[in-house]
């Protein structure tokens, strides 16, 4: 039977399935086999249990502190509805990105124009990303399944020259604890975490037989365009931290049910003792 069960091969979630129960029953069903011929069936059975919830209350706080084991959603960038994609800096208000409209000289280029936005969003309160860091290249390979989904500009084509990020204030996350609320381990809570992708179209390239082609340069002539994202912070401790918190509570809960018959039996033996007396 067992051989049987093992060998079934050709349906992946079915011999997973297979595979947890059979774990299961050996692992768990040993333990209880042996607490159960020294403390009875009754007992042996929420002794079995309670140690199991034990066990996976430290294994699921594990998994919450590491960020290992049973993992939710991984954080990504995720568009703004409607307003993803910006192909001109004077919509940049318009979208939401900007506060007040910018006032662009009529002469200004892209270059111009684009650090008059710059300008006007570190004054806003936005960061620059530099180009090193790790969000930078993260938030590059969004911005570019965006541009190339909703066809603003072909891969290849264009450079991606700026990332500004928005940084919520301290207070934006809640609920934290201590006197200046030094302790944020549970603050699920938060506003939005914007992102903004500023990219450059590249000039025509010109390809000759036999020669390589040339290195992209960035087209002066065309308006820079922008990727307006959200960022979605994604729930990759939350399956560890419910299975910490129900395997906790159903630990304390089990835990007071044996010292609740512990009493019941040293109350018990005692009347005995006083009868028999």
């Amino acid at each position: 039977m067992l051989s049987t069960l093992l060998a079934v091969g050709w349906e992946p979630e079915l011999r997973g399935v297979l595979t947890v129960l059979i774990g299961t029953a050996v692992w768990m069903g040993s333990v209880y086999l042996i607490l159960g011929t020294n403390l009875g069936a009754r007992l042996g059975f929420i002794v079995t249990l309670t140690g199991l919830m034990g066990w996976m209350a430290i294994m699921g706080g594990i998994w919450w502190i590491y960020g290992i084991g049973l993992k939710g959603d991984d954080a990504s960038w995720e568009p703004v509805q409607g307003r993803t994609v910006i192909q001109e800096a004077e919509l940049l208000h318009t979208a939401g990105v900007l506060e007040e409209p910018s006032d662009f000289p009529a002469d200004a280029g892209p270059a111009e124009t684009s650090e008059a936005v710059r300008q006007q969003i570190l004054e806003q309160g936005w960061s620059e990303v530099a180009t090193s860091a790790p969000e930078f290249g993260q938030a590059q390979a969004s911005a570019e399944v965006y541009l190339e989904e909703e066809g603003a500009l072909e891969a290849g084509a264009y450079a991606v020259t700026a990332v500004y990020e928005i940084d919520p204030p301290a207070e934006s996350a809640w609920p934290k604890l201590g006197r200046n609320g030094e302790f944020d381990q549970i603050a699920f809570f938060h506003k939005p975490y914007y992102t903004l992708v500023e990219v450059a179209p590249y000039e025509p390239l010109l390809t000759e037989p036999g020669r390589a082609p040339t290195p992209p340069e960035i087209d002066e002539s065309r308006q820079r365009q922008y990727v307006y994202m959200i960022r979605d912070l994604g729930s990759l401790r939350e399956p560890a931290a419910y299975i910490t918190i129900g395997s906790t509570i159903s630990f304390l809960a089990l835990c007071w049910l044996l010292h609740r018959r512990d009493r019941f039996v040293a109350e018990n033996l005692q009347r005995k003792a006083i009868a028999a007396a």
